[in-house]
């Protein structure tokens, strides 16, 4: 399978969200809170399978920075200091195709965990 590699990356800072442009003409927007629960780090993956941390409280969680790493990926720098996930670019297209999935994932395991995610 070749690369997959973004031709577009621009960050929205007011809405919170990532929009990624890749060579297929898709285009998808994420918010910066689901790349924040869904963070590559060990801290938020844990060091295999089972040993993910949920994470919750991160509705409001902005991008500060974003850093390229190499040809291959993205630092994100998180404004709650979080900043040891390194998504690259195949992360970032799965997090992209896999979103309504990934995303109901996360709403389901933090009603099984008994937290409520704020609403404005």
């Amino acid at each position: 399978m070749p690369s997959i590699r973004p031709t577009g990356v621009n960050f929205h800072k007011v809405s919170h969200v990532l929009e990624l442009s890749f060579e297929d003409g898709s285009n998808f927007k994420l918010p910066t809170e689901y790349l924040r629960v869904y963070s590559p780090s060990a801290e938020v993956q844990g060091h295999g399978p089972g040993q993910e941390v949920l994470q919750i409280g991160k509705q409001d969680v902005n991008i500060s920075r974003i850093e390229p790493v190499g040809h291959y990926a993205l630092c994100l720098v998180f404004d709650d200091n979080h900043d040891t996930g390194i998504y690259s670019w195949e992360y970032l297209h799965e997090l992209c195709v896999d979103y309504d999935l990934k995303w109901q994932a996360y709403l389901d395991r933090l009603a099984v965990a008994g937290y409520e995610r704020k609403t404005d």
